[in-house]
């Protein structure tokens, strides 16, 4: 494999013809921004990929810089050091969601296609007017909504698609751990159905195939959390279709063995599909008209792996070729604000007090260590 001419990477990414593009295979370069809990993982995945060639991190923390050295040969705490490489085909940025619409706008105006974490900006108004931005730009820009690169969310799909379950009715999609453990604050993610929700809210549109038309949501406000750190969100999309989704990290903080939550259920007017999971396997059942299938398999993390391999074939071939695209992040992120709004409209209850707050972060069992416990989060 060989890289691009770094000239290519301008406006002529789109240009080159299909013919010529055939069966060609280029190693790209690329640099990070963020080597926290997500960029770090980003960082050892592209650093095993021989179709990527690792070349700059940058992180403000010492510490991370001093990991993050043995990943990549140029390390500095200046995000411009990254975005300003001329060499560089491609940026990762991983850094929180407040930093992220500048280094977005940096890296259109140096012709570098993004790899981003959601969302991309620390809310729906700045999202909105960042995506006007990025879709008026050539470049190829793609945001970790990590469902949407599951092979069981695929089988899925193909399940549905092929109308084994008939039409499709009602989607139930679930999400409770122990996850991050109540700190009275929130990142600039902000809450976690935004935050962490958004994937389901995501996932439950690509389902649906429609735009939502009508929620209402009920929250908790566990251990005297100034917002609901559970949330149930139902309601029905444009053409009909049934959601319920349902975030929180309130299931288990203190039990003695690890326990989670995670499940689906797609229904239709024939059949129905479901799948639980434990970070570790996915068990998957498709119950059809004329066919049903039972397939555990890997749950597999947070698919980079998968995103990164969409993503060199994308460059490659010259056009998407199904990423998670940053209009889908911004619906999300934009739709899981609203249900959060919602449940905080309905006066959500208090259960705990800040004395059971404490006395959870105070005994936080050993398998917070875990890897389920960081996927979890």
């Amino acid at each position: 494999m060989t890289r691009p001419d770094p000239t290519s990477c301008g406006r002529r990414w789109f240009a080159e013809s299909p013919a010529a593009r055939k069966n060609r295979r280029f190693v790209y370069r690329i640099g990070t921004i963020g080597f926290g809990n997500m960029g770090s993982a980003w960082a050892r995945q592209l650093a095993a990929e021989p179709r990527w060639d690792l070349a700059r991190i940058c992180d403000v923390d010492p510490e991370r810089r001093a990991e993050a050295a043995k990943l990549a040969p140029a390390v500095s705490d200046d995000a411009d050091d990254v975005l300003n490489d001329p060499s560089l085909d491609v940026v990762g940025l991983f850094t929180t969601a407040e930093y992220r619409p500048d280094q977005i706008r940096k890296a259109l105006a140096g012709g570098k296609h993004i790899i981003a974490e959601k969302p991309i900006a620390p809310n729906p108004d700045a999202e909105q007017k960042l995506l006007d931005e990025i879709e008026g730009a050539d470049r190829l820009i793609a945001v970790n909504l990590f469902n949407r690169n599951a092979w069981y969310h695929h089988a899925v799909r193909a399940f549905v698609e092929r109308g084994e379950i008939g039409k499709l009715g009602i989607v139930r999609i679930c999400h409770m751990t122990p996850g991050r453990v109540p700190d009275g604050s929130y990142e600039a993610e902000g809450p976690i159905f935004r935050d962490c929700g958004m994937h389901y809210v995501d996932v439950a549109r690509w389902y649906a195939g429609s735009e939502y038309a009508k929620w209402q949501a009920q929250g908790v406000r566990m251990w005297s959390e100034s917002q609901p750190w559970w949330v149930t969100a139902q309601g029905h999309f444009e053409n009909g279709v049934i959601f319920d989704i349902t975030v929180g990290f309130v299931y288990g903080q203190v039990a003695e063995n690890w326990i989670n939550r995670g499940c689906l259920d797609v229904i239709g007017t024939r059949g129905a599909c479901r799948y639980d999971h434990d970070f570790i396997d996915v068990r998957l059942h498709m119950h059809g008209e004329h066919e049903t299938v039972d397939r555990t398999g890997p749950y597999g993390g947070k698919k980079l792996d998968v995103m990164i391999d969409c993503f060199a074939r994308s460059l490659d071939a010259g056009r998407d070729l199904g990423l998670p695209t940053a209009r889908d992040s911004v619906i999300a992120s934009r739709m899981a604000q609203r249900m959060h709004e919602d449940a905080v409209a309905g006066d959500p209850p208090c259960i705990g007090d800040d004395t059971e707050r404490q006395y959870v972060l105070e005994h936080k069992p050993k398998w917070g260590l875990d890897e389920r416990y960081r996927l979890s989060k």
